[in-house]
C-alpha cells in the first residue's frame, strides 16, 4: 500500500505541474536503448557495483503534452552477486552465490521538468522523472560441481512442492533521465531506472535456514548441498537468519537510447 499511496502522490504533483504547460506536442515515438543491469539485495547487502551486466530493450512513448507522456517498454538484463564479493565476515562464510536473466516490461508516466517540445530551437531537451507498474520474470540458478541449476525448484529455504516462490513477480518502475533532440525526428535519451519489488526472491535468499535432512529427504542431495553452502565452520543451523526479508531485492537498469518522433507539434489555442 505504501508503493500505491507514493505513485499517487508523484502523478498528482506531475498533473499538477502540467497547468503552466503552454505547448502541444502530441504522437508517439519508438525506439531502443542498450547499457548495462546491476542488483541489490540480500547478497549484496553494501551497494556493490562489480557485477554489472549488458542490458537493453525497445519501447513506444506517446506525448501527451510538452510536460507529460505515457511510456510502455520492455527490457532484457542480467544479474548476478556473491559472497566471495561481500567484507562482511558472516557473508563470507555464507558463501551463496547466484545469477538470473531479467524480462521486463514496464508502463510509466514521464514528467518533463522542462518545457520539451521536437525540433524547438529553445525547447529541445530536458530532465525528466517517472514513474509506473513494472512486471518481470527472473530464474536464479547457481552452479555445484561445474553444472548450473535452477534454484527456485530446489526449495532451497525449506519451502514444499507446490509452495515455491512465483518467478513471475511485480514493481514499481521509478527513476530519472535526460532527453536532447539530435533533430526533428531523433532525440538521444539517457535513463537510470530503478525497480521496488514485491519479491526478496530473485537472489533466492529471503528468511532462515531450514533443515538440510528435510531438504535432502523432500529434494535431494543436491538441494541440500545447495541451501547451505557455508564453510567451516558452518552457519547453516536450522531457524538462523539466511536472508532479510524485511527488505525486499532491487535492480536497475542504466542505459542510453535513440527514439523516432512520429507526431506533430500543434499551437496552443487561445483563450476566448
Amino acid at each position: 500500500m505504501q508503493y500505491i499511496k507514493y505513485c499517487t502522490l508523484t502523478i498528482s504533483a506531475m498533473l499538477l505541474c502540467t497547468q503552466v504547460s503552454f505547448a502541444q506536442m502530441k504522437g508517439w515515438e519508438t525506439g531502443a536503448w542498450i547499457g548495462v543491469s546491476n542488483y541489490f539485495g540480500d547478497l549484496n547487502t553494501n551497494f556493490r557495483v562489480n557485477r554489472i551486466h549488458l542490458a537493453g530493450g525497445a519501447g513506444a512513448r506517446y506525448n501527451i503534452n510538452d510536460r507529460l507522456a505515457l511510456r510502455f517498454g520492455a527490457n532484457y538484463g542480467r544479474i548476478s552477486a556473491t559472497d566471495a564479493d561481500s567484507k562482511n565476515i558472516f557473508e563470507q562464510r555464507r558463501n551463496l552465490s547466484f545469477n538470473s536473466i531479467l524480462i521486463d516490461g514496464a508502463a510509466t508516466l514521464e514528467f518533463n521538468f522542462m518545457p520539451y517540445v521536437h525540433g524547438h530551437r529553445d525547447y529541445f531537451f530536458s530532465p525528466y522523472m517517472f514513474v509506473g507498474p513494472t512486471g518481470f520474470y527472473f530464474n536464479p540458478k547457481a552452479e555445484y560441481q561445474g553444472k548450473s541449476y535452477r534454484l527456485v525448484e530446489l526449495g532451497t529455504e525449506g519451502q514444499f512442492r507446490g509452495e515455491e516462490y512465483n518467478t513471475l513477480q511485480g514493481g514499481i518502475a521509478y527513476g530519472m533521465g535526460f532527453r536532447y533532440d539530435l533533430s526533428y525526428r531523433w532525440s538521444l535519451d539517457v535513463a537510470f531506472s530503478a525497480r521496488k519489488l514485491f519479491t526478496d526472491y530473485i537472489d533466492d535468499v529471503s528468511g532462515n535456514y531450514a533443515d538440510v535432512r528435510d531438504i535432502k529427504g523432500q529434494r535431494g542431495e543436491i538441494a541440500a548441498a545447495l541451501a547451505d553452502r557455508s564453510n567451516e565452520p558452518r552457519v547453516g543451523l536450522p531457524g538462523r537468519q539466511r536472508g532479510n526479508g524485511k527488505s525486499n531485492d532491487t535492480y536497475m537498469f542504466l542505459g542510453i537510447g535513440l527514439m523516432y518522433f512520429f507526431g506533430d507539434i500543434r499551437c496552443p489555442q487561445m483563450a476566448n
